[in-house]
Order: C-alpha cells, then structure tokens, then sequence
C-alpha cells in the first residue's frame, strides 16, 4: 500500500529538474540571490547531473518561496536560518508550501499596484493574455487603468495554478467552494473563542489573536490536507473497482 510519504515523494519526482537559471525565474529571484542563498546554506546542493550541471528539484522552489515570505516579513538572515535550522531537513516541497501558508497568515493583507512587466518579475514568468484574464477572473489581479491592483499574498498560488490542467471553471467553482466553507470554519471558530476572551484587555486580545493564527491556519491546512488526501484515495479505489468490474 503506497503511504502519504511515498505519495508526496511520487508526486515531487514526476516534476521536471530545473537549471539555476530556471529555478531564479520560476521563483521571481536572481541567480546570484540563488547562490548567496546556497553558500548561506539556506537551499540544499543541487543534483550534479551531465556536463556537471546542478539541477533543482520542487523543494528547492518551495523552500526559495519560504525564504522569500519570510524575508517579507521582515525576519533578518540570521533569523531565517534558525527558522529553517529548525525544519527537518527533509521536508517536501508540499511541507515546504504549508509552512509558508502559515507564514504568510501573519501578514496583513497587501494590495499592490503594479504595472505590466513588474507583474511578470514578480509571476518569475512571462504573462501571455490569457494568463492575465485568469489570474483576474481568480481575484488575484485587478485592472486600474494601464496597471494592475495584485493580491501578493496570492499571486504565486494564481501562477501556479495556470499550469493546472483543469478548465477556469473548475478553479473558480473550487475558489468558491473554499471560501464559502472557510468563512464559516472562520466564524464558528471565532464563537468557541469569543468567551473566552470576553472579559479580557483589548491588549490581551489583540496578543491572543497574533499567537492563534497561525496556529489555527496551520490546524485548517493540515486537517484539509488529510481529508483531501482520504477523499482522493476513496475516489480513486472507487475508480478501480469500476473498471475492475467492466473489464470482469
């Protein structure tokens, strides 16, 4: 039986290994901030492959992406290498993108107005219409004029999802499936905590709030993480036996 391990594992070695080049250009960063990274130990050595040719793999992208977050922060060198000091040093590159999720809880929201070609610096990829018409249609980007207002906690989700190979339509029926459910997980949450905070300073409420959320956002993520996963494996098993009993 393939274990949830193994099925990350699985899924991080069907992706295609990437040059430095293409790696700085997927994460939107510079070769040469790569390197400095790689010398500072916060990215592990890349796979030396033909012609002595270090490719990089999923983890590296998420961990250079985790990097980023918590350099926006504002989090200095020092305190992100004992951040990622303190990971496992095997984590995967979907490990990697939930601890960023819960990174990026602690920002507030940011809305940034950007022209056409920082857009594309900040997708690490070059735009074509279309892809512009979908991250808009996903309420990631907005048009004001000759610019766009771009959601920066969400514009690296969006470019990721233009390689998804599902129509639009599924990714906003799916959007709107999670943000419906995630508003009420939100209030219902937001019920069992208001007594307990009820006769508090607003100091202390306020300090409260900081610690749980991103422990309330890492519980949803991970909770979400496991029914998807139980819910693709019955569907899948559901899929075998179907054809099973046809080919029978």
């Amino acid at each position: 039986m393939t274990t949830d391990a193994e099925t990350d594992s699985d899924a991080d070695a069907d992706e295609p290994t990437l040059t430095i080049d293409e790696l700085a250009a997927r994460a939107g960063t510079t070769v040469r901030t790569v390197r400095f990274y790689s010398t500072k130990g916060l990215l592990p050595p890349p796979v030396i492959g033909a012609r002595r040719v270090g490719h990089y793999g999923p983890e590296h992208l998420s961990r250079l992406a985790l990097i980023e977050e918590l350099r926006h922060q504002g989090m200095t060198l020092a305190a992100i290498e004992r951040y990622l000091g303190q990971l496992p040093p095997d984590l995967s590159a979907h490990d990697l993108a939930i601890h960023r999720a819960v990174v990026a809880s602690w920002a507030p929201d940011t809305v940034e107005t950007l022209d056409r070609r920082e857009l594309e610096r900040r997708a690490g990829r070059a735009l074509s219409e279309e892809d512009v018409e979908r991250l808009v249609a996903m309420g990631v980007a907005g048009l004001d004029g000759a610019s766009y207002r771009v959601d920066s906690g969400l514009l690296r989700l969006g470019v990721r999802l233009l390689d998804v190979p599902v129509s639009q339509e599924a990714i906003l029926a799916s959007r709107s499936v999670l943000i419906e459910h995630s508003r009420a997980a939100a209030h219902e949450l937001s019920q069992v905590f208001r007594g307990e905070v009820s006769q508090r300073a607003t100091q202390d409420v306020k300090s409260l709030s900081a610690h749980m959320q991103p422990l309330v956002v890492q519980a949803l993520l991970t909770t979400f993480q496991r029914s998807l996963r139980e819910e693709l494996r019955e569907w899948l098993k559901g899929a075998e036996e179907s054809r099973e009993s046809e080919e029978g």
